[in-house]
């Protein structure tokens, strides 16, 4: 639809599920200041940057930074638009009321894993991640018949909720939100990971004026409060944080 300028009325956008309560809420507030509707659906990472990828028409795409600089390799997203939106760690939870393990250093993560009943992990960065450490740490043949992961689309939180896994890992931005579910705690500076999520303009886009004023909109301090109430941080650059990359 466009309104009567000619101009299309909506800005749409396609994002991993890690991101979707701060879009939701941020989106909200661009379309209170500027009076464009926003409309992102959220899906695994990886099946947005299959469709991007694929073609489909979207105005923003926001993934990690590292799918996103794929998707500029394939000409999906314009280089020059990339913006780093927010920055996360990962955080581990339990189900509500379950004895809470000890998690204060990498070797009391590593013990309470392995006694665990079971993990949870996610199909995105924080799952490739985990499996790196548990192969790092000597354990990941001893895991394997207790590793879980979420489906693509589905928080780790909800299996841990569920019952279907004991100890559940991923991004705070996921875990805060899920009812059922007690998050004790980040991982230990040692061993966190951070991903950098990235916005960016899709060279499919019927909108590319809207997008860049949005992308605007989500690199400005405005939009800081709305990234730290949802566990995440303002990201001033592209730069993740990965201590395996530094390991010997």
């Amino acid at each position: 639809m466009t309104d009567p300028s000619g101009e299309p009325d909506r800005i749409t956008g396609i994002a991993s599920m890690a991101t979707r309560h701060v879009l939701a809420d941020l989106c909200a507030r661009y379309e209170v200041r500027s009076g464009q509707q926003v409309e992102f659906t959220a899906v695994g990472g990886v099946d947005a940057a299959r469709r991007i990828g694929g073609g489909e028409a979207f105005d923003v795409v926001v993934l990690a930074a590292d799918a996103i600089d794929a998707l500029a390799t394939a000409g999906r997203v314009d280089p020059a638009s990339r913006t780093a939106l927010a920055r996360s760690g990962v955080s581990i939870a339990v189900a509500a009321g379950a004895p809470r393990p000890d998690i204060g250093s990498e070797a009391a993560v590593r013990d309470a894993v392995l006694h665990a009943r079971s993990v949870g992990y996610s199909t995105g960065p924080s799952g490739a991640y985990l499996i790196r450490l548990f192969e790092r740490w000597g354990i990941a043949d001893t895991l394997a018949p207790r590793l879980v992961q979420a489906p693509p689309g589905t928080p780790v939180g909800a299996l841990v909720a569920r019952g279907d896994v004991a100890l559940g890992f991923q991004q705070l931005s996921e875990l805060m939100h899920e009812d059922g579910i007690e998050v004790i705690g980040p991982l230990p500076p040692a061993i966190q990971v951070v991903t950098v999520f990235t916005a960016a303009a899709c060279t499919a886009s019927a909108n590319p004026a809207g997008a860049r004023t949005f992308l605007a909109f989500l690199a400005s301090t405005d939009a800081d409060g709305a990234k730290r109430r949802h566990g995440m941080e303002p990201a001033r650059d592209g730069r993740a944080s990965d201590p395996l990359a530094r390991a010997p």
